[in-house]
Parts: C-alpha cells; structure tokens; sequence
C-alpha cells in the first residue's frame, strides 16, 4: 500500500494495516522511505524483509497492526 504502509493478510483470515513509517526513522530501514524501494517488500514466512537487509518480524507486525477485517466482518 501507498504511505509506508503494509496490507497483512494472517493465515487464519485476519485482515489488516501496519504503518511502517515509525521504523524509518532508524538507519536500517532509511531506504524504505523511497516508495519504490518499500514497494520490494518481500513475505519472509514468519517475517517481511525489503532488499535492502530491512525486516520486522511476524511478532512486531501482529503486536502493532491494525486489525480491519475478520472472517469477513468488519470489527468495531
């Protein structure tokens, strides 16, 4: 997704956002602020890793996303 943000789909259904624009502050994730270079995400199984040696872990994601969508109904 546009503005640093993850579209995470969970293996049991959960749909949700992770905004990755507080980690760009930090040296390793500094490229990521070209939105060509955070559009190279790649799924890492239990992790999301860019080229340029940038990754969160499924644990960091899942504490800190956004849950939007669950088995088809929307949470309030």
């Amino acid at each position: 997704m546009e503005d640093m943000v993850l579209l995470v789909i969970a293996d049991d259904g959960r749909t949700g956002h992770f905004d990755v624009t507080p980690y760009l502050e930090f040296e390793a994730f500094e490229s990521l602020r070209d939105q060509r270079e955070f559009a190279k995400v790649t799924n890492g199984g239990f992790f999301v890793e860019w080229g340029s040696g940038a990754d969160l872990s499924a644990d960091t994601i899942e504490a800190h996303w956004v849950v939007v969508e669950l088995a088809g109904y929307f949470q309030f």
